[in-house]
C-alpha cells in the first residue's frame, strides 16, 4: 500500500493504492493526513466511526476525503490510523487519531475540500488507485 502526493496548480493532489479498492481509500486518507502533518507524529489515542454512502466510486471517495476533512474541523483532530471497508456503495471506517497539537503538530495547511478535480478510482489486474485534487 501507498500514498503520494502530486502538484496541481494552487491545490493539492492525492493518490492511494492498495490491493484492494478499502485499502486505497485507507491509503488516500494517509495522504491527506499527510498534507498537514507528518503521520507520524500523530498518535493513536481516540477512535471514530464514519459512514458514508454514494452511488459511484468517485463520489464514495469524494465524500469520504470530506467525511475525514469535516471531523478534522469540528474535532481540531488528525487522524493516522484508517480501518475501510466497502460494500456496493457503502463505506464504513474507523479512524483514530489524536486533537490537533500545533506545537508537535506543526500544521503546514489547512484542507478545505475534497474536489472532482482529477478524480480517478481505477482498478489494475493488482491494484486500485485513487485519487483527487484537494483545495488547501
Amino acid at each position: 500500500m501507498t500514498w503520494s502526493h502530486f502538484a496541481h496548480d494552487a491545490d493539492l493532489g492525492l493518490r492511494g493504492s492498495g490491493r484492494s479498492k478499502a485499502a486505497a481509500f485507507e491509503e488516500i486518507a494517509m495522504a491527506l493526513t499527510a498534507a498537514v502533518t507528518d503521520p507520524d507524529s500523530v498518535a493513536a489515542k481516540v477512535t471514530i466511526g464514519l459512514h458514508c454512502h454514494a452511488p459511484s466510486d468517485e463520489i464514495l471517495l469524494v465524500d469520504w476525503l470530506n467525511a475525514l476533512i469535516y471531523e478534522m474541523d469540528v474535532r481540531k483532530m488528525l487522524f493516522r490510523e484508517f480501518s475501510v471497508s466497502i460494500t456496493d456503495d457503502v463505506l464504513h471506517a474507523k479512524v483514530t487519531g489524536e486533537p490537533v497539537n500545533r506545537e508537535k503538530h506543526h500544521p503546514a495547511v489547512e484542507v478545505k475540500g475534497a474536489t472532482f478535480t482529477a478524480l480517478t478510482v481505477d482498478q489494475t489486474e493488482e491494484r486500485w488507485v485513487v485519487q483527487c485534487v484537494v483545495d488547501v
